[in-house]
């Protein structure tokens, strides 16, 4: 049995919780996301919630992957990258990932 699929509900509400407060400009990978809500093994399913979410309080755009990449986006993977543009999350001419992630807790 997965960890989520028992308290899938209280696993989803502790995701949206450590998303709605990543300032605007700063970033947090799938995995760190997990480990903040309490749940390090479930980067996975944080995805999963995120591809679902419409809510506009829950700032998904904010969430990439571990290696800097985008990931992906329920809007398109456009415009995830227009938002975190215009966040200044996105750095230099090469438009990269900032290196520093959001480290509040």
């Amino acid at each position: 049995m997965s960890i989520i699929s028992n308290r899938s509900g209280k696993a989803e509400t502790a995701f949206a919780e450590v998303v709605k407060n990543i300032p605007s400009g700063q970033v947090l990978s799938y995995r760190q996301v997990a480990e903040r809500a309490g749940y390090p093994k479930a980067a996975r399913a944080v995805g999963n919630f995120l591809s679902k979410n419409h809510d506009p309080k829950i700032p998904c755009h904010r969430v990439i992957c571990s290696d800097g990449r985008l990931g992906s986006y329920n809007r398109g993977a456009e415009a995830k990258y227009r938002l975190l543009y215009r966040e200044g999350a996105l750095t230099g001419s090469s438009k990269a990932i900032k290196q520093s992630v959001y480290e509040g807790r």
